[in-house]
């Protein structure tokens, strides 16, 4: 009997493993019992230091969950329909975060490196 310690989303359970000879086959042992082990607690939401004052009419949010990699846009540009504003990076995929319309970027909401969820605000244009 071998013993191991396995950690299954944040929970630990300590299970015994037989090896087995060829066509031997053995009765389950015993259900595992979940050791007390506290989950990882989430990353804190970084503040956006590149926060402009400016405040738009067109909101650009987030479509998923990621970490922010480049701004391309700043407060005061004008901006093309499908001109990229932000890179977001999630499931390590650069993912190009485009104007909806022409206009001019009202303001930057984030900062590179910072982690967002689906649906928060990225930029605001006019």
């Amino acid at each position: 009997m071998k013993n191991y310690r396995i950690i299954v989303n944040g929970v630990s359970y300590d299970v015994a493993v037989q090896e087995l000879d060829g066509a031997e086959v053995s009765e389950s042992v015993a259900a595992p019992v979940p050791a007390a082990v506290p989950a990882p607690k989430p990353a804190a939401k970084k503040a956006a230091s590149r926060k402009a004052s400016g405040s738009g009419s067109v909101k650009i949010n987030s479509p998923m969950p990621g970490k922010i990699v480049a701004i391309k846009a700043d407060a005061g540009a004008s901006v093309k329909k499908g001109d990229v504003v932000v890179v977001l990076e999630a499931m390590k995929m650069e993912n190009e975060i485009c104007a909806p319309q022409d206009g001019t970027i009202a303001g930057i909401e984030v900062s590179v490196g910072d982690q967002v969820e689906g649906g928060d605000l990225l930029a605001t244009m006019d």
